[in-house]
């Protein structure tokens, strides 16, 4: 006879409908790494986002992160956000390409002597063309430029397949990993149901079924 909830193997742990469940690794760089030469440059600028661009801000946290499932900046009002953008210890830039914003990255220095990288992300149609290399150049220069000992970033199983690689391969080293189980934001009404398809959406049974 067939099981709903058949025994499960040691060292699993079941996940409830409704919730996503994702393995997050925690990776550093302990030293600014030598200078990377002949890597091809792009048309591409970095751009400064302060409060009054809250709405490219949000505009690309949501084309970049749709496809991820980030989702914190959707939780807090906009008020919140514009004073993240506004925080002197917190750097945060698009990536434009003529006129058209392709890519966001944030920089947090509030902690001394350390820098986290909050957001990295480029829209869909600029992956594999080297945009992604050129916007972590930007990453890395931008963070050494500061007096920090440590620079690091996480990433996790929601992510784009080949960002941890990515991330290995120019310097950073994996240190932690974490489990993180929280609220689908695709059944709370933060982000569509048809975001993120490579994850799995479990929605919670009906009443009464």
């Amino acid at each position: 006879m067939y099981d709903n909830n058949p025994e499960l193997p040691e060292g699993y742990s079941p996940i409830p409908s409704g919730k996503v469940a994702n393995v997050v690794t925690f990776l550093e760089m302990r030293k600014r790494p030598a200078e990377m030469a002949g890597l091809p440059e792009l048309p591409h600028t970095l751009v400064r986002l302060g409060p009054q661009n809250l709405d490219i801000y949000k505009r690309l946290f949501r084309e970049i992160g749709e496809d991820w499932l980030w989702v914190s900046m959707l939780e807090i009002g906009d008020d919140e956000v514009r004073g993240i953008l506004a925080d002197p210890s917190i750097e945060t830039y698009s990536l434009r390409d003529g006129d058209r914003d392709i890519g966001l990255l944030e920089l947090d220095f509030r902690v001394p002597g350390e820098c986290e990288v909050v957001y990295f992300g480029i829209v869909k149609d600029a992956i594999g063309k080297g945009t992604g290399r050129f916007l972590m150049n930007q990453a890395i220069a931008k963070a050494w430029a500061h007096p920090i000992e440590r620079f690091w970033l996480h990433t996790c199983t929601f992510d784009h397949p080949s960002a941890l690689g990515f991330y290995q391969h120019l310097g950073f080293r994996p240190y932690k990993l974490m489990v993180e189980v929280h609220d689908d934001p695709r059944l709370i009404g933060l982000l569509p149901k048809t975001a993120a398809s490579h994850v799995p959406l479990l929605e919670p049974a009906e009443s009464g079924k």
